[in-house]
């Protein structure tokens, strides 16, 4: 193809993305790969406001696809494709009943949003044969007809949001709001609200969200240590503490707990994505592991406190434009992106204390303005 017709074709496949009027976009790992996908959705919707969007993704990143308005459906589909399902067992089925699924959804085209480390050639493929005419991603391997607009990320480390708007912006989507979109709704923001009330809290007094699971091992703070630092944010703080995770996760906030000198509420396998997102809502600030919570945190604008293991760059992962404090420790195997550590979590080796004076220090510098326009009144 010579340099005129390239063009040509360039121009004709942009005209048909703008034509697009029903899109599939493809996010296929997690909860919060998901909500940091959401301002490239949002500019989407804003470049496409009659248009159908539709999001594909796993049964945990689903949940969060879920609290946003930009979207109109979700599918839901755990991959093997992704990091998130390394057991998941092989049944081909799966994908071919996917297939069919999606030829009727009669899609104009498909978005494959990825991190920097996947490929987006298995869902392309997935994609055309389920006849998508258009079919877009990022990948600087050969990709032959998989993908119609093929882009290559630039050079750099990046975050994630900027990643996922520099795709959309490759066929003309743009936004003027680049922040995250996670709308909780009112009716379950209420429902938190009488919960946080029948449990005894006190609205009075500092509320602290601790997150001390993660599905990734090599990301995750000594259990041990969240103990003493719930302990420390009752006694140096006055918090009230609330521990959150799924459910799968209830033998290890009971460890936590009975570790503990003080009480702590646990919500831990007892509430949805949404109301998970509302507590936090409420919540004065959250103390998590690098994982889904810590992006639900920025999304709804509560300061955090993100034990940030060496696995994966800060530059792409961390909470996108929300008052934080990222904690870890300069170690020479940093970025070894390995899901078990074979180093005892040298990266985390972070004291209680060390946490809970980033948590008093993020919260005076939370409540300053606040304080400073109290002054002014």
């Amino acid at each position: 193809m010579n340099l005129l017709a390239w063009h040509a074709r360039k121009r004709e496949l942009l005209d048909a993305w703008g034509d697009a009027r029903r899109i599939l976009l493809v996010r296929l790992d997690s909860l919060g790969d998901v909500i940091l996908t959401t301002p490239a959705i949002h500019a989407i919707r804003e470049s496409q406001p009659a248009a159908r969007l539709t999001l594909l993704a796993s049964s945990v990143g689903a949940q969060a696809g879920r609290l946003d308005p930009d979207l109109d459906d979700v599918i839901v589909y755990d991959s093997p494709m992704s990091d998130a399902w390394l057991e998941l067992p092989q049944a081909p089925e799966r994908e071919l009943e996917l297939v069919a699924a999606l030829r009727q959804g009669e899609y104009d085209g498909a978005i494959i949003f990825t991190s920097y480390h996947q490929s987006p050639l298995p869902a392309a493929m997935l994609c055309y044969l389920a006849g998508i005419p258009l079919r877009l991603g990022a990948t600087d391997d050969g990709a032959g007809s998989l993908l119609t607009t093929r882009h290559h990320w630039p050079p750099g480390l990046y975050h994630e949001v900027e990643r996922a708007l520099n795709l959309v912006g490759v066929v003309g989507y743009r936004t003027r709001e680049p922040e995250l979109v996670l709308r909780v709704p009112a009716s379950v923001r209420r429902a938190v609200h009488r919960r946080l009330n029948a449990s005894g809290i006190d609205p009075e007094r500092l509320l602290i969200v601790v997150h001390p699971g993660c599905s990734m091992p090599a990301r995750t703070y000594a259990w041990q240590r969240f103990a003493a630092v719930a302990d420390l944010l009752v006694q140096r703080l006055g918090a009230q503490v609330i521990l959150t995770g799924s459910g799968q996760e209830m033998p290890l906030a009971e460890r936590i707990r009975s570790r503990m000198e003080h009480p702590a509420l646990s919500w831990v396998g007892q509430s949805s994505v949404g109301e998970l997102a509302a507590l936090i809502e409420m919540a004065d600030l959250v103390v998590t592991n690098n994982t889904g919570p810590a992006h639900i945190a920025a999304a709804v604008k509560t300061p955090v406190v993100d034990l940030f293991a060496w696995t994966n760059p800060p530059e792409q992962w961390r909470p996108w434009r929300v008052p934080q404090r990222l904690l870890n420790r300069p170690v020479p195997c940093r970025l070894c992106y390995q899901r078990i550590c074979p180093y005892d979590q040298s990266c985390l080796d972070i004291s209680p204390a060390q946490v809970v004076e980033a948590a008093g220090s993020l919260l005076e510098e939370a409540h300053a303005p606040a304080q400073a326009a109290g002054a002014m009144l």
